[in-house]
């Protein structure tokens, strides 16, 4: 049987990349006509067959879930407490959850979910960051209503619900300074996800409104941005007095490389997470931290999409659900020192 064409194959014969491909077989803007033809042609002469799931998946009962490999590496871990959540309110309204797992060369090569595919699914929740150009082939390649969770993009036609990380971890940095430090690292890799950026701006509001200085020596990556796995952290000489971090696992291994610089916590470091999940690998349990509403995202999420499927009103674009800072024992007040 002759293998499938990819969109991937047809971008590497014309020299374009995989979004333009996807863009010109589906006829949207952002391509010229010439290289639109031109793309079609060299389509048609590979044998590339469209893969669009039909409109016939009304009535199967089913909610599909995809999450991209890497959110799951870690076994026990936040995304699996928050499937558990999409279940529990899938399965209060009649319906079923089946997963299915997006690894990293299917979500390069833009390939649809085999649960959309084989039409057993009325709706979609991606639970997770995945690519942009991943997101823009979505909306316009599959026809099952379809939600983010935990993670947007700038594709309009995705709706999504986010916990409040903006705010959440301008909380956070405003209760470090509140407790006398002015010197405050953070602890995420930029632009890996969604909701990393929005914690970063919101740690860098909070310190642009107190007028402190951003050292970018203190601003560490915990993941690379090719695949989001993690990576080691390394600590300058010089540190800060307290650090912000994008959630209570990358607070746990900071806490750790702390303490093998013969240093404590919060005695020397301050330190704050964000979602207040106690992931099995979490030794430190005393980190001041935001909690994430996990059964409001995934309720909000689900009855959302059903909206969708049933033709109803639904709210479009992004919905934030707030969560709460916890105060525990990870910050040191040193404003009298």
């Amino acid at each position: 049987m002759a293998k499938a064409v990819r969109l991937s194959d047809i971008a590497k014969r014309v020299g374009v990349s995989t979004v333009t491909v996807s863009k010109a077989l589906s006829d949207q803007s952002g391509v010229s006509e010439e290289k639109r033809e031109d793309i079609k042609a060299v389509a048609k002469k590979m044998g590339y067959v469209r893969s669009r799931a039909s409109k016939s998946t009304q009535n199967t009962g089913n909610i599909g879930v995809l999450i991209p490999n890497h959110f799951l590496a870690e076994g026990h871990s936040f995304y699996w407490a928050m499937y558990q959540q999409l279940v529990e309110s899938m399965t209060q309204l009649g319906y079923y959850a089946i997963l299915e797992i997006l690894n990293h060369e299917e979500e390069e090569n833009l390939q649809l979910p085999k649960m959309v595919l084989d039409q057993k699914i009325e709706g979609l929740i991606i639970m997770g960051q995945v690519s942009e150009a991943y997101g823009e082939y979505m909306s316009h390649n599959n026809d099952v209503p379809m939600m983010l969770l935990d993670a947007y993009n700038d594709v309009q036609q995705l709706d999504a619900v986010i916990s409040d990380g903006f705010y959440g971890m301008y909380a956070l940095t405003n209760y470090l300074i509140s407790q006398g430090h002015k010197k405050i690292g953070f602890l995420g890799t930029i632009l890996a996800t969604s909701s990393i950026t929005d914690r970063y701006l919101g740690y860098m509001k909070a310190m642009m409104e107190h007028h402190l200085d951003i050292n970018e020596a203190w601003i560490i990556p915990d993941r690379d941005l090719t695949y989001g796995n993690s990576i080691d952290i390394e600590l300058p000489n010089i540190l800060p007095t307290a650090f912000a971090c994008n959630c209570d696992a990358v607070a746990n291994m900071l806490i750790k490389k702390i303490e093998e610089k013969k240093l404590s916590v919060p005695q020397d470091i301050s330190v704050v997470g964000f979602d207040n999940y106690l992931y099995p690998t979490i030794t430190y349990r005393g980190i001041t931290t935001y909690e994430v509403n996990m059964e409001r995202m995934a309720t909000t999420c689900v009855n959302t999409l059903l909206e969708k499927i049933q033709k109803r009103p639904f709210v479009k674009g992004i919905q934030i659900v707030t969560g709460e800072m916890v105060l525990k024992e990870s910050v040191r007040n040193i404003s009298m020192l």
